[in-house]
């Protein structure tokens, strides 16, 4: 492994540590990330065509690993537009439900220029799914089941993770980002 993919691979790694543990941004990912059943694929991938390969690798992957809880899918150089990355990310859920990967695994996602739908670009909301580097994130979807089903309210971790963003402020989020990309 080269010493660039060793870093993107760390970064995210910190940036998952630092941002969506330890701010509670995703309440199940502190287990797979101690448990370290955590996959990192770094991806050199630029193309459309070649990257929904390559994810459809990964669900194979996941499949004929059950130790692995989750794959995070990182785009070192490639998809840096956000919307191109959208474009993506459209695909690859029709590529799910075309191989018959729907209902096994969903895909969260995650980009430096990540910003919602009638978002501001600036709003510090955005930074709960902003990360160092483009990133599909193969989640099995039976274990999300599992996890939401004993865990109190999952459907306000959304607003949660807002307000958690808002209070902190843009700027914080930016900075830390800053920090991990050093």
């Amino acid at each position: 492994m080269t010493n660039d993919k060793i870093v993107e691979i760390a970064q995210t790694q910190q940036w998952l540590q630092q941002v969506i543990i330890d701010l509670n941004f995703c309440p199940f990912a502190k287990k797979e990330f101690v448990n370290q059943s955590i996959y990192y694929h770094l991806s050199e991938k630029e193309q459309v065509k070649s990257a929904l390969i390559e994810l459809l690798e990964q669900c194979h992957y996941l499949q004929a690993n059950p130790e692995i809880e989750t794959t995070l899918l990182i785009y070192g150089q490639g998809f840096r537009d956000f919307n191109r990355f959208l474009d993506l990310v459209d695909y690859a859920n029709d590529l799910l439900v075309e191989h018959q990967f729907e209902g096994i695994f969903q895909i969260a996602t995650f980009h430096p220029e990540y910003c919602f739908a009638d978002a501001d670009y600036d709003e510090a909301s955005n930074y709960t799914n902003r990360s160092p580097y483009p990133t599909l994130h193969l989640l099995r979807e039976q274990s999300m089941e599992k996890v939401l089903s004993i865990y109190k309210n999952p459907e306000d971790i959304p607003e949660n993770n807002i307000a958690l963003a808002n209070q902190k402020g843009a700027n914080y989020f930016k900075h830390l980002l800053e920090l991990i990309k050093k």
